[in-house]
């Protein structure tokens, strides 16, 4: 079988080429001069690096290469990947079960086909796992994750469309604590009329979260496609103002060249990557390894 190093690096293809076609670039340049940090701040710029972030990159290499005396582009590009590395290392934190895990992000990403991906995964490690099916605002999203429910073989806790999906969630807490379910595992709506007005939602579920969980820990995560860019970084800015994250997913990594976004969302955010998803089958969601992320951003061909 193969790797997860490998697997991630066969999948993650688009966004390394694009990343290492532009710092090809830069070894034509013989002077660290102006030019070539002009040319190496644009070019993380469109490498779905945020500005901020890579203003912060490029100080912190012009500091460096001052401290340790560098003169070869190829040290620089050397301190360079050094840098990301260090931005990048958040660590992952395990599960402490039993666990609530509340789940959010917006309609279209995949974070209902992601839960089932995740109950799965947790019942193949022997935990005892429910959902609750709290995104009664769409008819589409319980009928999904019922018939999830159904093929993985876990128990789920729902309502009919448009109940309050805060009651939703309190019968779920207490069936999972009656139950001695290992993990709970809540969808939550992704769009109401407007963003405000989602965001008072979801800060409502928390609380009573937060209100019901007797001896269950909480674990909030994000789930944000990829193929977005920085619109994923800013989606998790939101969310985390509404939602205290201690996580993130994201999804469809296998098919973009956006995944440099990866960068800025750890570093600006502090919240650690905890899967991605690199394919439509339950196991192409997979633990993530930043550090080893921007190393293949370096070196796509060496594993």
């Amino acid at each position: 079988m193969a790797s997860i190093f490998q697997k991630m690096k066969d999948r993650v293809s688009e966004t390394t080429r694009k990343f290492s076609d532009k710092l090809d670039h830069l070894f034509y340049y013989k002077e660290l001069d102006d030019d070539f940090f002009d040319e190496l701040e644009e070019n993380l710029i469109l490498s779905d690096i945020t500005v901020d972030t890579t203003e912060e990159i490029i100080d912190k290499l012009q500091s460096n290469i001052k401290t340790k005396k560098l003169k070869k582009v190829e040290e620089v590009i050397d301190e360079l990947q050094d840098i990301m590395v260090q931005m990048v290392d958040v660590p992952v934190e395990p599960l402490k079960f039993p666990v609530i895990c509340l789940v959010v992000g917006v309609n279209g990403v995949g974070k209902t086909t992601t839960i089932a991906k995740l109950a799965k995964k947790y019942k193949n490690e022997g935990k005892k796992v429910l959902i609750a099916a709290a995104d009664t605002f769409r008819a589409a999203a319980l009928e999904q994750l019922q018939t999830w429910a159904d093929r993985i073989d876990v128990d789920i806790i729902s309502s009919r469309p448009g109940a309050d999906p805060a009651s939703v969630v309190y019968d779920a807490i207490h069936s999972a604590q009656a139950k001695g379910a290992d993990i709970l595992i809540c969808d939550t709506a992704g769009r109401l009329h407007n963003k405000v007005n989602l965001m008072n939602e979801l800060n409502k579920l928390s609380r009573v979260v937060e209100r019901e969980k007797g001896t269950y820990h909480v674990h909030n995560v994000l789930v944000v496609d990829a193929t977005t860019g920085q619109n994923a970084l800013n989606q998790a800015k939101t969310f985390n103002d509404a939602v205290k994250l201690q996580g993130i997913i994201m999804t469809k990594l296998d098919g973009t060249a956006k995944g440099g976004v990866i960068i800025p969302m750890i570093n600006e955010l502090k919240i650690p990557i905890e899967y991605v998803g690199l394919g439509e089958k339950v196991e192409d969601l997979v633990p993530f390894d930043a550090k080893d992320f921007v190393k293949m951003l370096y070196d796509p061909q060496k594993e």
